[in-house]
């Protein structure tokens, strides 16, 4: 087109620049990565920032794993019917779990179960830390079927583990002594007493209060496999169910092409939630 002809003899002005590309914003991929450079190799004891808080940890991997699903992957995320939920968080660790709870409901009240005392304490130092300790109630105890003491095998992360020859004692409470209302979310992670803790809720009725659920299954190597039984109590409850197996990075054993490894541990997520009759 003959542009001094359509303008009447004068020159067209050229186009404006094209305005400059945003730019791109991290993907999922490259933030973990970053994430992970950041902490795997902080020693024990480092205080470190986690999404918005500053937490001090067991080591590296624990933080970045729990920053990964707690934080980024939002695993024990819900959405309360109320202001005020009742969360009840067994295997609170370092605290990671707590924190995001009081972050997405200030209001809750949370009781918190962590029995290594050493981790105990960390845990109290980085609520307060971050200013959520408010309506959280810490019982330095482990979860059970049935109340007393028994052997513990502390590994100073997140693995301790109630065994036949440990080398510490803890003591261990019934859940359902806190379920004397009904629980807006309940939190398992209790490496490996999950099923006698729900055998005690269902025997006791307890089980009934419990609304929402998210507990981690613990396939342990060689162990008895017990997801099963798990799941049919759970329908046996009157609860839907969800399974979730992680993603490669924390459970690779249950990733295509399938193969029994049989001195691999693998792990995987039970969503349970109440539904009407």
């Amino acid at each position: 087109m003959d542009t001094s002809t359509a303008t009447g003899g004068l020159t067209a002005p050229p186009p404006p620049p094209a305005p400059p590309k945003p730019r791109p914003r991290p993907t999922m991929a490259r933030h973990l990565a970053a994430a992970r450079d950041r902490l795997w190799d902080k020693p024990a004891n480092a205080v470190v920032k986690l999404g918005d808080w500053r937490v001090r940890i067991t080591d590296g991997p624990n933080a970045y794993m729990q920053y990964k699903d707690v934080v980024i992957r939002g695993i024990y995320r819900f959405q309360a019917a109320r202001p005020d939920p009742y969360i009840i968080d067994g295997g609170s660790n370092m605290g990671v779990s707590v924190l995001g709870f009081k972050a997405d409901h200030p209001a809750a009240r949370v009781v918190a179960f962590e029995p290594d005392a050493a981790v105990c304490e960390m845990l109290k130092e980085n609520l307060e830390r971050n200013g959520s300790a408010d309506g959280v109630e810490i019982v330095t105890a482990g979860l059970a079927e049935e109340a007393g003491r028994v052997s513990f095998r502390p590994d100073g992360s997140a693995g301790g583990q109630v065994t036949g020859d440990g080398d510490a004692s803890i003591a261990v409470v019934r859940l359902s002594d806190y379920l004397k209302e009904p629980a807006d979310f309940v939190k398992l992670n209790i490496e490996g007493q999950e099923l006698p803790v729900l055998r005690e809720l269902e025997r006791s009725g307890a089980i009934a209060n419990i609304k929402r659920l998210v507990l981690e299954y613990h396939g342990w190597a060689g162990g008895a496999q017990c997801l099963g039984e798990i799941l049919t109590l759970l329908d046996r409850c009157g609860m839907r169910y969800l399974v979730h197996d992680f993603d490669a990075e924390t459970c690779g054993v249950t990733k295509p092409p399938f193969r029994h490894r049989p001195r691999a541990d693998w792990f995987c997520l039970v969503y349970g939630e109440r539904v009407p009759a």
